[in-house]
């Protein structure tokens, strides 16, 4: 490829040093605790006892940088930078400390000599930073330890930031794997007119830590067709001369940006009435370099560069073998360090200027930072909204559709000019299905193809995007949040379990973000998992698992809440709470069929703000069953606990039963909201007082606990209460198949028969008629058993129950 004219021989040699510097830099990390510059001849107490570190990525990654400063430089261009080969931390350290960045966010690590010996000291050490391209690392969204993501995040950095240009580079290893291989499918979902744009740079080295890589080994045909047919227009860029490839890479980076640039602007200038005839095009570049490109060629007769061998540390044991210890020195002396750093260890005075200026840096980026961009989501008053409840189990609401009314008009008060925002709803293929439909009467779905009469609420404008991908929904939502936006992912319970490990990434993320004072506060990850297992009856096990809670519930405590609305006015108000908050991973459960409406819009904002509740209304510990002899003061016989809107209805049931049988039977009902404040308060700060616990479950009365989950969960989350043995959970225990809605949690054994059998069971006392209650639960179980059989639903008394009126 021919070098552009305007890359002048004397820019390329200033690149190409900034480049030596950084791989230079690189090495230092790895390598070393002292003698950073080299100012005196390597020792073996110069090296860190424990060498840690990728050198194999490396090169290309301060490469693509080095190119990316002199296009902002030149451009003016707002530029984002995502590495897939997350291990290349070093690197990306080593530019931020270049750009200058990384000194202004942690002085100790001073642009001076004193400065590079804490920034090598600090790498892949206790007490200092991880190796990958970490929360800790200026300019990063995105660590890339677990491979996958780089460009579905990148895709949620670009949407609805009409300037920005997300450079995301994904390594080749990276490349097989699922969620990456959807995410090539982002033009179909980009819109010029108000998203800025990803550039994708596929850097081929050809190797994974031990093997080849199958892009690695495909021929740049093959690789540049499989692109093209995603949507892409590649070109390649690839060679091992330095000076050769930084040219080509440079002309590569350039006419990508300027393509982009001519999208933009004929979609911007023809306006959202003009129509596609189908998705852009977009530019993409295949990079191949050498693996470890630039360090040791050949160690021990072996060959290293450009093999598997370069993936982490090229040279070991350079502490016990001087031929090791001087291998090292000659290949970090090739780099010059002596004409990259002046006497006071500062990078040379016209190295400093090749970086760009102020927040153009993509280690300052406030792209990367994303709660200095962050707004107030404009989320209306809940009043309008609220299902009306005249009595508590009395009318059926679906408990998920208020909230897409809320989310509607949402979009409404958060849409600009352009079309664009900063809310979005990420869901797979779900929305109507989960009874959020509501929010197409203020936007489309999106896709950049022209719609089909057939099509129903589809269109290039559209910010709802729907991906049959669960990985892509939670990528894009993770990267519209860390680069300033707000958002609400949606999903069937069961099928969150998919990207349950991106959620364990994006927690530890934002558990260390708390840690450091530049991070600023970014808005909330939002789960609602809906199409419960309870209600799942009809699609049958592959449907039926709540497992999300316990894979969320030991993670930070700091990030992690998980809420269990019991009816639509709780939904509305846990949901308000969570789109406001900032810092968390927040679970929402609640089902989206037809339920039962327990409070008043009033009573459920005062129940959730404290996340637990006694319903007395439900409960018999005063009324007119009381027995004569039972003191104002006295505990009840047994609670009964509910968390989630099936054990909840259930729980009420069972209370009901329990009301009627044996009415002097002190029962108290509790409802949770907040799973997390189970835990000790100095185990969660939602955790209750024990005050208030036992004011909730008494001190030593047992607990029938209704549990939508894993009844496991609710026993973690109780160790280190008093007596947390008095505490007999029910919940979903892996039984399920295709049948009614109750079938399911008698299959479970959480139904209300199941339920009242087991307080009577733990009660202080059996009142009288306790034997015929028991004997009535036990009748009734294999009544539904013949006849669920017979007439394929539940019986009258099941499906047509409600909350008994008093009187």
């Amino acid at each position: 490829m021919a070098e552009p004219s305007h890359y002048a021989s004397e820019q390329r040699s200033a690149d190409l040093r900034w480049w030596a510097a950084a791989n230079y830099l690189t090495v230092a990390q790895i390598y070393l605790q002292d003698n950073a510059l080299l100012r005196e001849p390597l020792h073996p107490d110069h090296i860190k006892p424990r060498l840690l570190g990728h050198w194999g990525t490396s090169p290309a990654l301060s490469m693509i940088y080095t190119v990316l400063n002199r296009l902002i430089r030149d451009t003016g261009q707002d530029c984002l930078y995502v590495t897939g080969p997350g291990h290349g931390g070093p690197a990306l350290v080593a530019c931020a400390y270049l750009d200058g960045t990384y000194s202004e966010v942690y002085p100790k690590v001073s642009a001076d000599a004193d400065g590079l010996t804490a920034l090598v000291r600090q790498f892949s050490t206790p007490g200092g930073i991880p190796s990958h391209v970490s929360v800790q690392t200026p300019g990063s969204i995105h660590e890339g330890g677990e491979l996958g993501y780089a460009l579905a995040h990148a895709a949620g950095a670009a949407f609805d930031r009409p300037d920005l240009l997300v450079a995301c580079v994904i390594g080749d290893g990276e490349a097989e794997t699922g969620p990456l291989s959807a995410s090539w499918k982002l033009p179909a979902f980009l819109q010029a007119r108000r998203d800025g744009a990803v550039l994708p740079i596929l850097q081929l080295n050809g190797y994974k830590i031990s093997g080849p890589t199958v892009l690695g080994r495909a021929s740049d045909e093959e690789v540049s067709a499989y692109l093209h047919s995603q949507g892409w227009e590649p070109v390649v860029v690839a060679g091992d001369d330095p000076e050769v490839v930084i040219g080509d890479l440079h002309r590569a980076v350039a006419a990508a940006r300027a393509r982009i640039v001519e999208i933009q602007r004929r979609a911007r200038s023809a306006g959202a009435s003009a129509g596609v005839a189908g998705p852009e095009r977009w530019p993409a570049i295949i990079l191949r370099t050498p693996k470890g490109w630039t360090g040791p060629h050949t160690v021990d007769g072996v060959q290293v560069e450009g093999t598997h061998r370069a993936h982490q540390v090229p040279l070991a044991g350079v502490k016990q073998n001087p031929e090791h210890l001087a291998q090292l020195e000659a290949w970090m002396r090739s780099y010059r360090p002596e004409e990259l750093f002046d006497d006071a260890g500062r990078l040379v005075a016209d190295l400093q200027e090749l970086a760009p200026a102020g927040g153009k840096r993509m280690s300052a980026t406030p792209y990367a930072n994303g709660g200095l961009l962050v707004t107030p989501l404009p989320i209306p008053a809940l009043e309008p909204y609220a299902c009306a409840v005249t009595a508590p189990g009395a009318g059926v609401h679906e408990n998920t559709e208020p909230l897409g009314r809320l989310l509607r008009d949402i979009y409404r008060a958060d849409t600009r000019e352009d079309g664009g925002g900063t809310f979005r709803l990420f869901c797979p293929d779900e929305t109507a299905s989960n009874r959020l439909q509501a929010v197409f009467e203020a936007t489309d779905r999106c896709l950049q193809t022209a719609p089909l009469p057939t099509d129903d609420h589809l269109s290039p404008e559209g910010r709802v995007m729907e991906v049959l991908s669960e990985h892509l929904c939670q990528g894009w939502l993770e990267g519209y949040l860390l680069s300033g936006g707000h958002g609400l992912f949606a999903t069937y319970e069961a099928f969150a379990m998919v990207s349950a490990s991106m959620l364990v990434q994006h927690t530890k993320w934002l558990q260390h973000a708390e840690t450091l004072p530049w991070r600023a506060d970014v808005a909330s990850l939002n789960v609602l998992l809906t199409s419960t297992c309870w209600r799942n009856d009809h699609n049958g096990f592959s449907h039926q698992g709540p497992g999300l809670i316990d894979t969320a519930i030991p993670l930070s405590p700091d990030v992690v809440r998980v809420w269990l609305p019991p009816d639509a006015n709780t939904t509305l108000s846990i949901a308000r709470h969570c789109l406001n908050s900032r810092n968390h991973v927040n679970l929402m459960v609640v089902d989206k069929q037809p339920h039962l409406q327990f409070l008043s819009l009033d009573e459920a904002e005062a129940h959730c703000a404290v996340g637990a509740g006694v319903w007395h209304w439900a409960g018999t510990e005063a009324g007119d069953d009381r027995s004569p002899t039972d003191g104002p003061d006295e505990e009840p016989d047994v609670v009964l606990a509910a968390a989630g809107d099936v054990p909840t209805l259930e729980t009420l049931a069972a209370a009901a039963l329990l009301r009627e049988y044996v009415p002097y039977l002190r029962v108290r009902v509790v409802n949770v909201v907040d799973l997390m404040a189970l835990l000790p308060p100095d185990d969660h700060p939602h955790g209750f007082g024990e005050k208030f616990f036992r004011e909730l479950f008494t001190a030593d009365t047992d607990v029938v606990f209704a549990f939508h989950g894993y009844p496991r969960a609710v026993h973690q989350l109780l160790h280190g209460r008093e007596n947390p043995g008095r505490f007999h959970v029910r919940g979903f225990s892996e039984q399920g198949t295709t049948t009614t809605p109750f079938d399911m949690v008698v299959l479970n054994r959480m139904s209300r028969y199941h339920l009242v059998l087991e307080a009577l069971r733990r009660a202080r006392r059996v009142p009288e008629r306790g034997r015929e209650l028991a004997a009535y639960c036990h009748a009734q179980l294999e009544r539904h058993h013949d006849y669920v059989r017979e007439h394929l639903e539940d019986m009258p008394e099941i499906s047509g129950w409600r909350w008994p009126a008093q009187g």
